[in-house]
């Protein structure tokens, strides 16, 4: 294995006139079909968190099977706290375990199994506590959120041994680009066969719910699930099918968990050996908090200022889709183009800039400039963003999540790009670990603020000061290859 990681490795094989690049640690990578089959798994993943998470389930168990939206948002964010401390307390270890089995894959299938089992069954979430009732969806909700974090552990460390050093950051951003695409797909699908029938009258419309959904007992929102489920387990096929796995070490079960253990233990205490990648991810775990605090609070902050419902609030996740497509290639430009400690300064800020302005919006105000609403007439007929303000919301909101997107790639490939390679896994499990240990202090940010200012403005608008942190910690973060400790190069 090479011990210069920061630029891509050749190797002459005799008699061929052409020379074959090797992974971004040094290794054979796999070729073009196991490379876009590694990225197709985000196509598989995405949607999970666009209908769960975020647009239709989530809102669903908070307003319906919990029956109170106050008690639900509340027992929702116990929920998303639960499977974060979780995933802080074992993320590190999956991912040393993973460097000492060396295999990814089997971890992958077991993780998407657990995720397609939990994610499934919220079928079975009924109204007013029915069903598997409150605690039930609960569960599931803990374990396909921990499994899905616990998968992107696995896979996000196969990065630089299927990639060229040169092909890291495209890949990380086609990768991002095919989750957000895919999960504009199955939005629209949604909204054509379940939420649009009955609503309006247009021809590819159809007149009820596909599959005679009974659309009164909220079986338009339970599908979510079971369709979730179903598409994570056919597009994982690709990258379980076509991309190569690490070979095994040779450690059997036992002793990759003793070792794995060791590992993080070393890891943790031996951080200051490794001082720089330690600071990107205490940078990444404000600004990630920033972000994840925008994803969220987005929804919300115009559901309460617009008085937006579940129909416009799909739409709205259609729209922000299609633009976050975009994000991803824009990632992997800017990284290639400045480098991923730069794209990720202007990622940051960019998504920093389109919040400022976000919250400039209200049905009265543009940009902070008061808007006079006496005798507007509605920008068109349709039954959704028919005011002057809510588009000019929806225009600086695609704004964020362009640069959003651009953020999730960049932060990948930087990880990528700085950790020793011998030790990937296991920083990626302190990637996820950065990325959830403090996911509470977005949403915690955001409440306090918003009950001491009475304002959601003030409230949505203070995740700017997580996202400057963030980028003023960045200002020290030197994008170059972490070398092996002493200490772990005799272990």
């Amino acid at each position: 294995m090479s011990d210069r990681q920061d630029e891509p490795v050749r190797v002459q094989v005799p008699g061929e006139a052409s020379a074959q690049l090797l992974s971004a640690v040094g290794g054979e990578p796999a070729d073009t079909r196991g490379q876009i089959s590694w990225a197709t798994f985000e196509w598989a993943r995405n949607p999970y968190v666009i209908l769960i998470t975020i647009y239709i389930f989530a809102p669903y168990f908070s307003s319906h099977v919990v029956g109170d939206p106050v008690r639900g948002q509340a027992i929702w964010g116990n929920i998303n706290a639960i499977g974060g401390f979780v995933i802080a307390l074992l993320g590190p270890l999956l991912g040393a375990i993973a460097d000492s089995g060396g295999r990814r894959k089997p971890w992958i299938v077991s993780f998407v199994a657990i995720m397609a089992f939990a994610t499934f069954s919220m079928w079975f979430a009924l109204p007013m506590d029915g069903g598997i009732g409150i605690l039930g969806a609960a569960l599931l909700v803990i374990i396909a959120n921990v499994a899905f974090e616990f998968s992107a552990v696995f896979h996000n460390s196969m990065l630089p041994y299927v990639a060229p050093h040169n092909r890291v950051a495209g890949l990380s951003g086609l990768g991002l680009a095919l989750g957000n695409l895919s999960s504009l797909l199955i939005l629209i699908f949604m909204l054509i066969a379940f939420m649009l029938p009955g609503v309006v009258d247009w021809s590819f419309v159809p007149e009820i719910a596909m599959f005679g959904l009974d659309v009164s007992a909220f079986e338009n929102s339970r599908i979510s699930g079971p369709i979730a489920a179903l598409w994570m387990v056919l597009f994982s096929l690709p990258l379980i099918l076509f991309t190569p796995d690490s070979a095994p070490s040779g450690a059997n079960a036992k002793d990759a968990v003793r070792n794995g253990l060791k590992s993080v233990v070393r890891t943790v205490k031996g951080l200051k050996h490794y001082r720089n990648v330690a600071l990107y991810l205490f940078a990444r775990m404000f600004y990630n908090d920033g972000k994840t605090a925008v994803l969220v609070f987005g929804g919300v902050y115009a559901a309460g200022v617009f008085q937006w419902g579940p129909l416009t609030l799909t739409i709205y996740g259609v729209v922000l889709s299609i633009f976050a497509v975009a994000g991803g290639f824009l990632g992997g430009w800017l990284d290639n183009t400045f480098g991923s400690r730069n794209a990720i300064l202007i990622s940051i800020g960019g998504t920093s800039l389109g919040l400022l302005l976000a919250v400039s919006m209200t049905p009265n105000e543009i940009f902070f400039v008061p808007y006079d609403t006496v005798g507007a007439e509605p920008i068109w007929s349709l039954p959704f963003f028919a005011t002057v303000p809510e588009m000019a919301y929806v225009s600086v909101v695609i704004l964020i999540a362009v640069f959003i997107t651009a953020a999730y790639a960049n932060s990948r490939t930087m990880l990528a790009r700085i950790a020793p390679p011998e030790k990937m896994s296991e920083f990626f499990g302190l990637y996820a670990l950065s990325g959830t240990a403090t996911a509470f202090l977005g949403p915690l940010l955001v409440g306090v603020a918003t009950a001491l200012s009475e304002s959601q403005r003030v409230g949505f608008g203070s995740v700017l000061i997580l996202l400057v942190g963030g980028m003023a910690l960045m200002l020290f973060v030197k994008e170059e290859r972490a070398e092996l400790a002493a200490e772990d190069r005799r272990d």
